[in-house]
């Protein structure tokens, strides 16, 4: 559970999930630091009431940036004397296929979603074990446990960030310090309103139910801080159903068509219910 006694470092709090994990961690009367590489988002957030101001700062922060990483927890150690949880959530994601997608939007995903955690990562463990205890909280997604045609970057990307951090937590876990990789299935932020527009993002649609940003911090705020698993996927039968498919490749040639078809069927669905709405 949230410790008001610490301090909790969050990235991508301006939206999703980075929102709704900072807002349960302000409310509860902890220190928390929010970070966003959009500082005017982040802002409008706290005006909305996002979070008490008295117990959170708000901080420019590019996760790409490995000097960037340096200051802001050189900074936080400086102001409260210590550094106890960082949570890596900022992400990216850009649908599209192989053979249409470009060199801009590789290095996009791979310095987002994985040069960022590295960076963290490696600038979070170096502090924690000279004090001998802290945790690491990094996002990967379900597209971690298996590939999703269509999402090969992000696929690719979140497959680097769950190998890394299941390595780093055995690395350092005779220091004190816990590393989790949090697995989630599709999570209805503006990530997922982006994948409406792109028909390559098929199988993302074919989840029974989309998860909200405040069941994932839920999690991170519960089971992650209390248990300090090394990984946890939600749902876990979902993450069953994944570890299969990469177990069997073959599965993928009978299953993946159907689930594409499935997938297509709901998000043109979604797309009349959006139009109906006079939201397009």
């Amino acid at each position: 559970m949230i410790d008001r006694q610490k301090v909790y470092v969050l990235t991508g709090c301006a939206s999703g999930i980075g929102r709704a994990t900072a807002h349960r961690i302000a409310t509860a009367g902890a220190r928390l630091v929010a970070t966003d590489v959009d500082l005017e988002a982040l802002q409008r957030t706290a005006a909305e009431g996002a979070w008490p101001e008295a117990t959170t700062e708000l901080l420019h922060h590019d996760v790409r940036d490995p000097e960037a990483w340096e200051q802001l927890l050189d900074g936080v150690e400086a102001r409260h004397g210590r550094l106890d949880v960082v949570m890596n959530i900022a992400g990216v994601l850009k649908p599209g296929f192989v053979h249409q997608t470009t060199a801009a939007e590789v290095d996009f995903h791979f310095d987002i979603n994985v040069k960022g955690v590295l960076h963290g990562t490696r600038a979070a463990a170096v502090r924690m074990v000279r004090r001998g205890s802290g945790h690491i909280i990094n996002m990967a997604s379900l597209a971690s446990l298996a590939p999703i045609p269509g999402l090969a970057l992000y696929s690719a990307s979140k497959f680097a960030v769950r190998a890394y951090s299941m390595a780093a937590a055995q690395e350092l876990a005779c220091q004190g310090v816990a590393v989790t990789a949090m697995c989630p299935d599709a999570v209805a932020t503006p990530m997922l309103e982006l994948q409406k527009e792109h028909e390559a993002a098929a199988l993302t649609f074919t989840a029974p139910r989309f998860l909200s940003p405040e069941e994932i911090a839920d999690h991170l705020t519960g089971a992650v801080l209390t248990r300090r698993p090394r990984l946890l996927v939600i749902p876990r039968w979902r993450g069953w159903l994944a570890r299969a498919a990469d177990m069997m490749p073959w599965l993928t040639k009978i299953l993946t068509p159907r689930l594409t078809r499935q997938g297509l069927s709901r998000l043109h669905a979604m797309r009349r219910m959006t139009q109906s709405a006079g939201k397009f």
